[in-house]
């Protein structure tokens, strides 16, 4: 990086936020990705700068810097990511919105919390707690994940049956463009409940993995805490039948905050690793359900529905954790899973189909593991049809048939009717598997509003889009 172009960084945000470190730079250019699936990820570039401003007009005036003299901006979050989201791939302005994290305010009467974009998931969750009756009902699974890049990533994980993912709890945004301008999306900073003029940049945004602007500051839905919750551990003796199950639960009206599959090995592993015991032993699959009703009564009624229809597919056994300390543990060890194995895997493709399609996809999963000679183990977020597949190491390397396999993962799951990425995104590490789903016109159209927006192809070049000439 230029010493010009840093000097000029140092005088918007103070020289004690902008670093050349070649350590550090290094160490902000990696993220989860790497960490996870090091031998197919995407090498970062050396050579940036990271630059850590404090509000939205820093962000403004590094943008316009960036845009005046053609250099690259990546926005960083919390390094969470798992498709390289973030990676750079040239020398680049690494912006991080770290010292951006203040929660700003909450309105109590029309259910919306405000941050900057840096408010980690923990502690939007430790603030609520003062807030009496509310709460942010998502958890994507890492708590250090920050709210804008969870907005930039439109996030999903488990509790996001009955809610949906990120983009159902936004209702306005404030972003910095490429170009520098400060704008502010979703009416009376997101407070009307009805907005119906112009195009909705809101949810252009959310989800555009940072390529279109930097979100600086989020209004988010807040909800009323249920009065009565528990978590439901259901065993089955086949992974295809927990999977039978769940459309016949989401059919019947029964909407968990969450309906998780885990395979039993994987999370009596994962338990063990954190120095716990998995509570339901047996059988080869579990069901976890995480229910949140407005009475004891109506969390019963559910309950009977949920053992009537899970018996009927041969349920082993069905434990309940009621307590609180019993449901985190269990919450805990779900969301450890992925570190827990990371080093026996090259890659898990987060394919996703309608609820109905999953027993077929697991069916295709378990033909393709038997053409490879391998296993295709899974976890998955399956009240919304989202699954993890892991392509596992062979002698700690790249199977031979890794690109066979995962093309063909892909193909099944399109066949299906589903998507290539349902919550991971797509990053630089699914970037040529874009062409599988989508026309030439379609993509042709996600290139023009990326140029719409940024001219020059200069915030988070390389990601979500695939870049068509001029």
């Amino acid at each position: 990086m230029q010493q010009e172009i840093v000097e000029q960084l140092k005088k918007i945000v103070g020289e004690k936020w902008v670093d050349t470190d070649e350590e550090r730079v290094w160490k902000y250019s990696h993220e989860h990705t790497h960490e996870s699936y090091g031998l197919v990820a995407p090498k970062p570039v050396g050579g940036s700068v990271i630059v850590k401003p404090v509000k939205t007009e820093e962000v403004s005036e590094i943008m316009k810097l960036a845009y005046e003299v053609d250099i690259p901006v990546i926005p960083r979050g919390a390094g969470t990511a798992l498709a390289a989201n973030a990676t750079p791939n040239q020398p680049s302005i690494i912006l991080s919105l770290e010292r951006m994290n203040k929660i700003i305010e909450v309105d109590d009467t029309n259910l919306i919390i405000t941050s900057e974009a840096a408010v980690s998931l923990g502690d939007l969750i430790e603030y609520l707690k003062g807030e009496g009756n509310l709460h942010f009902p998502l958890h994507p699974g890492d708590e250090g994940a920050q709210v804008g890049a969870m907005v930039a990533m439109n996030a999903g994980g488990v509790r996001a049956v009955r809610h949906g993912v990120m983009r159902d709890q936004v209702r306005g945004l404030e972003a910095v463009l490429p170009t520098g301008e400060i704008i502010q999306t979703g009416g009376s900073m997101g407070k009307l409940a009805k907005d119906n003029a112009g195009l909705n940049l809101t949810h252009l945004l959310i989800g555009s993995e940072g390529i279109l602007g930097i979100i600086t500051r989020v209004m988010l839905k807040l909800h009323p805490k249920p009065r009565y919750s528990a978590t439901l551990i259901a065993s089955f003796p086949e992974r295809v039948a927990a999977f039978r199950s769940v459309p016949r639960l989401i059919k019947e009206g029964i909407i968990p905050m969450a309906v998780e599959y885990v395979e039993k090995d994987q999370i009596k592993e994962t338990a063990s690793d954190l120095g716990k015991r998995w509570p339901a032993p047996d059988g080869e699959g579990d069901l976890i359900l995480i229910m949140a009703e407005k009475s004891e009564d109506d969390f019963y009624e559910q309950a009977r529905e949920i053992e009537k229809i899970c018996s009927e597919e041969g349920v082993l056994n069905i434990f309940m954790a009621e307590s609180p300390a019993e449901q985190r543990d269990i919450i805990e060890i779900r969301s450890h899973i992925l570190p827990a194995i990371e080093k026996d895997i090259v890659d898990s493709p987060d394919i996703t189909v309608p609820r109905s399609q999953l027993e077929n996809l697991m069916q295709a999963l378990d033909e393709l593991a038997e053409k490879f000679n391998t296993r295709i183990p899974v976890i998955a977020h399956a009240g919304d049809g989202n699954l993890h597949a892991f392509i596992l190491k062979e002698n700690g390397q790249v199977p031979d048939y890794y690109d066979e396999l995962k093309e063909s993962m892909y193909q099944k799951t399109l066949e299906l009717g589903g998507t290539i990425t349902g919550e991971h995104g797509v990053g630089s590490l699914r970037l040529n598997q874009l062409k599988m789903q989508f026309s030439t016109r379609e993509l042709e159209i996600m290139w023009g509003i990326k140029k719409a927006f940024d001219p020059k192809n200069l915030l988070n070049p390389g990601k979500k889009v695939i870049q068509f000439k001029n």
